[in-house]
């Protein structure tokens, strides 16, 4: 009997030591791994919840969520009087209205903070671009109150997204949730450190879903200090193609300047957004908090860590979002989707037989409503990724293509075609077109011609203050009928200079530009 028992002692004390070794083996994984393939391996053994809402009841969600939301500290050096300094303080003067993009005088503040969220126990952590972007030194203020130096793995500005790494270990992480599975009227928390107060927890619901608000076309159209010099000799405002990528959860939960890249979590304890920004009058909280949904956030933080910046596929087309009003002026019977007002050559459209006209009803099968539904999904795949799409033909005909999708070389190679000669790109102008229908050509009296259907913020048609539903005739004397005759047109100035003119409700208008 004492064998027996001595032989079961053995077997357990070998079976314990096997299982605390495998564990150990799982506990370190390697590197090379993915950010989903640590956070997998972490939450291997938790039970997921049918629901993400969970219960009504926080202090389980904000005890584990809190320790793991960082404060991030910036530093910047003196900046001349044509800088934009910190990136975060112009964030918010871009959005607040406290001033323009370009600044004349000297920039006195040379700090500012945010908020981040450790993703694995090794030091991975997500913030916002504008947190950190011009950023001379980073330092992350962790939950024990220690300080550590951390570097920039990889930034965009067109998703606001940065992905930051601190040299620490064993540090208390957040688990990724789904952002698909996120309900409006769902309860959510907002953690950060709003404020320069210490970590703070708001309750609020899910407001909205795939909100466009403009703000990262804000951003993108302030001016670099090269871009300010090249302002300064010549007069002319950089102008740049739009890439932003903008599909806000909008929540009522407290946000203000400081959480900014802090977590949004749902009552389960499961991040599912990174704060981002506020609609504010005052600079404060108005009840109008704005979140980048984590599924999205996946993706670019996986190319950062992989690459080391975003591998984004396009599809290669210029679209409009239909409304009852737009669908009106195009005499279009369709006021949902997405009217496809130009289509790039050569590019991952074209090939799939989409042409101007054409009408995206769907993406994966669901309905598209405004431009974040497709935006968001195209922005969580890769070039070489295949998109299935339901187009609405001009023909009235339904058709269902897949769109294999083209990496940023096609982009640049169209861009160089419309560069080959002196003059402006209709990719400079920053605006979307569609061939005017009959009955505008009749209202204005014109025999041609191409509606201006959205104007982007920042860039040079919304620099010279053209307005959606202009209507242009012609481009450097040329009379035009689509945005291909437009494309055509831009490079025929001789003096290099781009004059368009056109009509409105106000009347004829004329202006032109340096087209260089």
């Amino acid at each position: 009997m004492k064998k027996i028992g001595l032989i079961v002692v053995a077997a357990s004390f070998l079976g314990g030591a096997l299982a605390i070794g495998a564990y150990k083996l799982l506990e370190r994984p390697s590197d090379h791994s993915t950010l989903a393939d640590k956070q997998n391996t972490m939450f291997a053994s938790n039970v997921v919840r049918a629901s993400s809402a969970g219960a009504p009841d926080f202090v389980q969600a904000a005890a584990t969520v809190s320790p793991a939301v960082v404060h991030i500290k910036t530093t910047y050096e003196n900046k001349s009087s044509k800088s934009n300094g910190g990136g975060m303080e112009d964030m918010f003067e871009q959005f607040f209205g406290f001033g323009g993009g370009m600044q004349r005088g000297p920039r006195q503040p040379q700090a500012a903070s945010g908020s981040g969220v450790i993703l694995t126990p090794d030091g991975y952590i997500v913030t916002n671009n504008h947190v950190v972007d011009k950023a001379d030194k980073i330092e992350v203020i962790l939950s024990n109150r220690r300080k550590v130096t951390a570097k920039v793995i990889g930034k965009d500005a067109n998703t606001d997204l940065a992905l930051i790494k601190v040299d620490a270990n064993d540090l208390p992480y957040v688990k990724m949730g789904n952002s698909d599975n996120v309900q409006v009227g769902e309860w959510v928390l907002a953690v950060g450190f709003p404020l320069d107060l210490q970590t703070t927890v708001t309750a609020g619901i899910v407001s909205a879903k795939a909100r466009n608000i403009g703000i990262l076309n804000r951003e993108s159209g302030m001016m670099t200090e090269e871009e300010y010099d090249e302002y300064r000799r010549t007069g002319q405002k950089p102008t740049r193609t739009n890439n932003s990528i903008e599909s806000f959860i909008q929540t009522d939960a407290a946000i203000n300047p400081g959480n900014s890249g802090g977590a949004l979590v749902n009552a389960n304890g499961e991040l599912v957004g990174i704060n981002a920004a506020i609609a504010s009058q005052t600079g404060r909280n108005e009840g109008y908090g704005f979140a980048i949904p984590v599924n999205l956030a996946k993706k670019i933080l996986e190319d950062f860590k992989k690459f080391g910046s975003v591998k984004r596929g396009y599809i290669g087309v210029n679209f409009v979002a239909l409304d009852a009003d737009v669908a009106e002026e195009l005499k279009v019977k369709e006021n949902t989707g997405l009217y496809v007002s130009d289509v790039m050559p050569n590019g991952a459209a074209a090939a799939a037989g989409i042409k101007q006209g054409d009408i995206i009803k769907k993406v994966e099968g669901l309905a598209i409503y405004d431009s974040p539904d497709l935006q968001e999904r195209i922005g969580r795949m890769s070039p070489g990724d295949k998109v299935a799409l339901t187009v609405l033909k001009a023909d009235g005909s339904t058709k269902n293509v897949n769109v294999t999708l083209k990496g940023e070389s096609s982009v640049a190679l169209a861009a160089k075609s419309e560069n080959k000669n002196t003059g402006a790109s209709i990719s400079k102008l920053g605006a979307s077109f569609a061939p005017a229908p009959d009955a505008l050509k009749t209202k204005y009296g014109v025999k041609n011609g191409v509606v201006v259907t959205n104007v982007v913020p920042g860039q040079l048609f919304d620099y010279w203050g053209v307005k959606k539903g202009l209507v242009i005739t012609k481009v450097n004397g040329i009379a035009v009928g689509s945005a291909a005759d437009i494309e055509k047109a831009l490079p025929t100035s001789r003096d290099g200079r781009t004059t368009i003119s056109g009509v409105s409700e106000e009347g004829a208008v004329t202006f032109s530009f340096n087209g260089n």
